[in-house]
């Protein structure tokens, strides 16, 4: 039952974005759609383990020639384990990919967002976090030093005494959305319904997205 339900999805897939272009046509897409295609995608990442995006070398002449038209901005942990690329079946220049141990937001990665929606198109901003997360660990723990201990303060602060691993990495993804919003020009798009900002949780055992009940 699981192997037709993801065939399904995946003819769906086909369906809302085209056969031939993947997720490209990102200005075509409302932030629904996006944020229903990447869960689809998910779905057929976990159960065939494989990534069918579109790296072909017409895919790079395509993008090198045209530019890039990214569907959505993901900020993810730097974290080996946690490809957003792979997770979402994506290809050349379908995700505008951020990454920074314990995806945390600070004005680099504020303003490569802001880049993203502003400038590329984007229209979903999700912050992806992950299960075992080293940062949150160490944030947790005290354990940090040196230029670290910036990352594990600014997800410290999201967070009382005595959380556990899994209640830590869902307040600092939203802890990252909230910075985030703190952006004049995100809190402009969103208010005109031209962007969505949401987060997600990444479980590295299984490969399954859980998003979040937090929609901006």
């Amino acid at each position: 039952m699981k192997k037709v339900t993801v065939v399904m999805l995946f003819f769906l897939c086909l369906i809302l974005f085209g056969c031939d272009h993947g997720m490209q046509a990102a200005e075509e897409k409302t932030a629904q759609q996006v944020l229903d295609y990447l869960e689809q995608q998910n779905a057929v990442y976990v159960s065939g383990k494989k990534n069918s995006g579109d790296i072909s070398d017409e895919r790079r002449q395509d993008t090198a020639a045209n530019g890039q038209s990214p569907l959505a901005v993901v900020i993810a942990c730097s974290d080996s384990r946690v490809p957003p690329e792979h997770i979402f079946g994506a290809g050349i220049g379908d995700l505008f990919v951020i990454r920074t141990a314990g995806n945390v937001i600070g004005a680099y990665e504020l303003g490569s967002v802001e880049y993203g929606v502003e400038h590329l198109g984007c229209k979903l901003v999700l912050v992806l976090g992950h299960t075992q997360c080293g940062a949150v660990d160490a944030a947790l723990t005290g354990g940090a030093h040196g230029a670290i201990k910036a990352i594990t303060d600014e997800i410290a602060r999201c967070f009382a005494e005595g959380s556990d691993a899994r209640e830590a990495e869902r307040l600092n993804v939203a802890n990252s959305i909230g910075r985030i919003m703190e952006s004049d020009i995100i809190q402009e798009l969103v208010a005109a319904d031209d962007v969505k900002v949401t987060g997600a949780i990444y479980d590295i055992e299984t490969g399954e997205v859980e998003f979040m009940d937090l929609f901006y």
